[in-house]
This record gives structure tokens, sequence and C-alpha cells, in this order.
């Protein structure tokens, strides 16, 4: 089972891109970030014809998650619980059931930015909210996989000039210690499973020409409760979509679960 996340930026303006790249990379699970829609704006019709069952969690022009899946999506739930004030769309859930049945979560962290102030102690309750969901679905002893763009770099290693971060709300000793709280519960951070050291990224700038320089941050990360991490089979990031035409300023991460 290939399960992707993909910041998308927009999935009208990204279009043919991501048709192109479901050809090439051909996963059998996307959990997309930043689509941009409203649910009944969210072009189906390319990915149905490509076999692909659709959940949506869509907000008017800014963030918006959804799930692609060659897989029946059953259980769908919409929005992070705890929130019920939270008009936000940057949580979805589902179960899809290969050999055994796997739990997706797709999601979309608040950036923070500017720190200190509302929109960072937004980012901070989400993120306290995510622990609460995660432990929540650990107790279930099954398999789950929560991708996405969790504007978090966790370490140094994690961005090409980590200095220019140490005063963003990406990098900033709260959110780095709230991801390392989820990790903490029995989570696993797939990528790390099977790489080490520097130099893997996820994000590039559109300025300054940041993919050429390979000037990029990793914040888009694929956590694994214990179950799934046993059936990791592989991870990696495919930079190719970023040096297409007209790019998601994101690459896709990608893992395979033997699922």
């Amino acid at each position: 089972m290939k399960i992707a996340s993909f910041n998308i930026n927009g999935i009208k303006a990204r279009l043919a891109a991501l048709s192109a790249w479901l050809d090439d990379a051909a996963p059998d699970i996307v959990l997309l970030q930043e689509i941009k829609t409203v649910d009944e704006g969210f072009p189906r019709e390319p990915f149905e014809e490509r076999g692909y069952n659709i959940a949506t969690h869509g907000q008017k022009g800014f963030n918006g998650v959804a799930i692609l899946s060659k897989y029946p999506l059953e259980d769908v739930v919409r929005g992070l619980p705890g929130g019920e004030e939270d008009d936000q769309a940057r949580w979805i859930e589902a179960t899809v059931t290969g050999r055994r049945p796997v739990r997706l979560c797709g999601l979309y962290l608040p950036n923070g930015n500017p720190a200190p102030g509302p929109k960072f102690d937004y980012k901070i309750a989400w993120m306290d909210r995510l622990k609460a969901r995660a432990a929540e679905l650990l107790r279930t002893e099954e398999p789950v996989v929560m991708g996405g763009d969790y504007n978090v770099i966790p370490q140094d290693a994690d961005a090409a000039r980590p200095e220019a971060w140490a005063e963003d709300a990406l990098a900033l000793p709260e959110s780095r210690a709230g991801f390392r709280r989820i990790l903490h519960l029995g989570y696993t951070d797939a990528f790390r499973a099977r790489h080490r050291g520097a130099g893997h990224y996820t994000f590039w700038d559109y300025q300054g020409r940041a993919f050429e320089r390979g000037n990029g941050i990793r914040i888009d990360h694929m956590l694994l409760s214990p179950q799934a991490a046993d059936l990791l089979d592989a991870c990696r990031i495919d930079t190719g979509p970023r040096a297409g035409e007209k790019p998601s300023d994101h690459s896709p991460i990608l893992i395979e679960l033997d699922a």
C-alpha cells in the first residue's frame, strides 16, 4: 500500500501537475493539503477517472484537506476533535482496508506566524488537540498514519539554513516540543526511520531560487502508530514535481506499507 502526502497549494492551479504525478508515481492513497476550495468546487472527475475514491473537507480560498484512495473510504471524519468553534478545514480521517484496516489522518497544521501572537497561540492549541486525538487513535491498536504538512521543522538538520528559521513559528521551541510530545506517545517519524542526516527537504520557497539552491526545509511528515510502523517498507521524498511546471512549493512524501 503506497500512501502519499502532498500539500498541493491549490488543487485547481495544480490540477495538471498533480494528474501527471499520479500517473507517474501511482500512489494508492494521497493525503492532500491546501486544496483551497469548498467541497462542491473540488475537481473530482480527473481523479475518479483514475480510480480514486474521494473525501474532502474544503474551505473557500485557503486551507482544505482531502483524501484520494484506490480503496473504499469508510468512517470519514471531518475536523479535528476538540475544536467545536474552529471553522478552519485542517483535518480529515478515514479507514481503508487492504489485508487489514489502516486509519488515515490527513492534516494541515497551522503555520503560526507571526509569533508570538494569536496565530501562534492557535497553532500550539491545535497541536494540543492533535496530541489528544493521536493518543485516542493509539488506543484502537490499529495501524494509524497521520500524514500532512505539520508546519514544524523538527530539528536544525531539517533546514538548509537553520539560523534563518530560528525566530520562525515553524522552528520555535514550543512548536518542536509539541511535535516531540506526539512522537513520545509512541509514533514513528517514517522518514527518519529510514533516512538520517541533513539535506532532506519537502518545502522550498518560491523566492530566491530556493529549490535550485537547495535552500529547503522538511515540514511534511508521516507519523505512524506502532502497528503501522511495523508494516513500513519504505519512505521517500519525491522532489520531481517541485522541478516541474507551475509546481506547488512542497514535494510529496511517500511511504509503502505491507498492508
